[in-house]
């Protein structure tokens, strides 16, 4: 009699060859004309239906689906193209399956120890559905966060092989970000792998001997930085060029190829990361001092249940939340960064698309930015290191529709300093979701012990970072010349609420006196 893990291995290896024959379909569908038929279609075996949900037994534990029969076959009718519906049962060869459970029959998640030293020992993240993995799970979600979704899209439409098998080994990281003891303290880090830049490596044996479908969620590069801002700077003398850091740009060309005489300006030299968030749910819920079944519970609740898993499966500690991650840029040599010796200067950004990419003048996020940019640059030519942290947190966590929203809202009621923060509540019942709690981790990846410079005014951050065991020697405002006249509103309403500010003290009765513009001065 075969052993439960030799049919588990012949019934994965099955499920490999139907994904198999899909893509291969797939190929042939792509080489034929428009119009025209494949000599040859593959034929689908017999499959289940995938609208079938999975039955459960009075256990609660999903039974074994029934064997396939001919009647549920999926057949091509040679001289046409298969139908959406024989495509998707070539896809999904298996019964709709909503959930598992830790005592599910074959279910075996590959070991992982959150915060262990050793990557061996901690044991790499493996949230795929293939066949090759689905069993050996330890982690639930997707990887690429909220663009999953467009991963789902392109196999469905044919474009992308569902078991496409991406080549590594030219993307290793061209500067170097080492083990870090915080990588081994499982309190530090708990919102993304640390590992995740050098899964391909660590985790080769996982990947080409158990045939685990194993992905990096964090990538670094080199780049130069163009920005019209620093132009600006260099042309004024604020920022010189070193040649190094601050390099001349190539000289530009007229419409007809010709060289020009204009000014070239200046580009910037920079290592960067993207991190995708990686979330150690334990940890998480510790961080926000609420309950991990809470936390669970919540996840899959607003969420319109949308992992149901993170309630059956308990076992599964690790959860790819469906939300955007952050970069890192970093000016100057990285090795500085864990160098107590050297001076380390930090922003943490949030994002806002409108100010940052369109250069709206309701707040003063792009010009902070572009400020700590500079700030970064000199400090990194006078010996230190540069650091920017942008992190994918639309309108405080809220969303451009919410933030837009209450953009309107100010608008129409009066929009005074002392009005800003209730006028977000108002919409979305919260003044900030930001909730910096899980912040600080990237500083304790890259390694950085203490910030010289923060250039940052928020409270929030500053008591995220502090209590993270991160010191911070010195903090700055933007210089008031860099404030757009119509986001003194919002400045003067963070300052009265508790913002840093080294020059000025505002009471809530000195906001009524802050006043931005109205619809009506702007319009044309």
């Amino acid at each position: 009699m075969l052993s439960d893990a030799v049919l588990t291995q012949i019934l994965a290896q099955l499920q490999a060859l139907q994904v198999s024959q899909q893509t291969m379909q797939a190929k042939i569908d792509a080489l034929t004309p428009p119009g025209k038929t494949p000599t040859t279609p593959l034929e689908p075996k017999a499959v289940l239906p995938p609208s079938t949900p999975t039955r459960t037994s009075a256990s609660g534990t999903p039974s074994s689906p029934p064997p396939a029969t001919s009647s549920s076959a999926a057949t091509s009718v040679p001289g046409k193209p298969l139908t959406d519906k024989e495509r998707e049962k070539l896809l999904y060869p298996g019964r709709v399956n909503l959930t598992t459970y830790p005592d599910q029959h074959g279910i075996v998640p590959h070991p992982i120890a959150w915060g262990a030293a050793d990557p061996t020992e901690r044991g790499p993240i493996v949230c795929s559905r293939l066949p090759s993995s689905i069993k050996h799970r330890n982690a639930l979600g997707a990887h690429a966060g909220s663009y999953s979704i467009y991963r789902a899209l392109s196999i469905a439409m044919g474009a992308l092989d569902p078991t496409h098998k991406p080549n590594y080994d030219l993307t290793t990281p061209p500067l170097d970000i080492p083990f870090n003891p915080t990588w081994a303290d499982p309190t530090k880090i708990v919102a993304f792998d640390p590992w995740g830049h050098l899964a391909p490596q660590v985790f080769k044996r996982e990947i080409e001997e158990l045939g685990l479908d194993i992905r990096p969620s964090i990538a670094v590069t080199k780049a130069h930085l163009k920005m019209s801002e620093l132009d600006d700077a260099a042309r004024k003398g604020d920022l010189k060029v070193d040649g190094a850091i601050v390099l001349r740009s190539q000289p530009l060309r007229n419409v007809d190829g010709t060289p020009s005489d204009a000014e070239p300006g200046v580009e910037v030299n920079v290592g960067k990361a993207a991190v995708e968030p990686v979330w150690y749910l334990p940890g998480v819920a510790e961080r926000f001092g609420i309950s991990e079944s809470l936390l669970r519970r919540a996840l899959f609740e607003d969420t319109g249940g949308m992992y149901p898993e993170l309630i059956t499966r308990p076992d599964i500690k690790v959860f790819l939340p469906p939300i955007g991650g952050l970069t890192v840029y970093i000016f100057g040599n990285p090795a500085f960064m864990s160098d107590e010796s050297k001076e380390l200067t930090v922003r943490v950004h949030d994002e806002c698309n409108g100010s940052d990419v369109f250069g709206s003048d309701i707040c003063t996020c792009k010009p902070y930015l572009t400020y700590a940019i500079e700030e970064c640059i000199r400090g990194a030519q006078n010996g230190g290191v540069g650091v920017v942290v942008y992190f994918r947190k639309e309108g405080r966590a809220l969303g451009e529709v919410t933030k837009y929203l209450v953009y309107n809202l100010r608008k129409r009621g009066g929009d005074s300093a002392d009005k800003y923060f209730k006028s977000t509540e108002i919409i979305a019942g919260v003044k900030d979701m930001r909730f910096q709690a899980l912040m600080p981790d990237v500083l304790h990846w890259l390694g950085i012990k203490k910030i010289d410079n923060m250039v940052s005014m928020s409270d929030m951050k500053y008591d995220a970072i502090v209590k993270s065991g991160i010191p911070i020697r010195k903090r700055y405002d933007i210089p008031d010349h860099l404030i757009p006249p119509d986001s003194r509103v919002e400045i003067d309403a963070k300052i009265a609420a508790g913002y840093f500010s080294s020059t000025k003290h505002l009471t809530e009765a000195d906001l009524v006196k802050t006043v931005g513009r109205t619809w009506e001065e702007t319009e044309h």
